[in-house]
């Protein structure tokens, strides 16, 4: 994954998958813990490693009480 910085705030996030929903969810279980687990993506500024600032689509997984893990950002 790209290493990057996000500008400002998330918008548009939204759910898009939740308990068994979710394809990678035995590996969250196994490396952070047991949650109520969901994928979400959402729109945000963000400035890339080779510092150009652009508009992106992030996904990530969130669990109350864990946080949340970026999966990728698209470009």
């Amino acid at each position: 994954m790209a290493d990057f910085t996000i500008i400002g705030k998330i918008a548009s996030r939204e759910v898009i998958a939740s308990g068994r929903g979710i394809r990678d969810l035995e590996e969250l279980k196994t490396e952070y813990g047991e949650g109520n687990w969901r994928k979400c993506k959402g729109r945000a500024e963000a400035e890339l490693a080779d510092g150009t600032i652009c508009d992106v689509e992030i996904h990530w997984y969130e669990a109350h009480g864990i946080g949340q893990k970026i999966k990728r950002v698209l470009r």
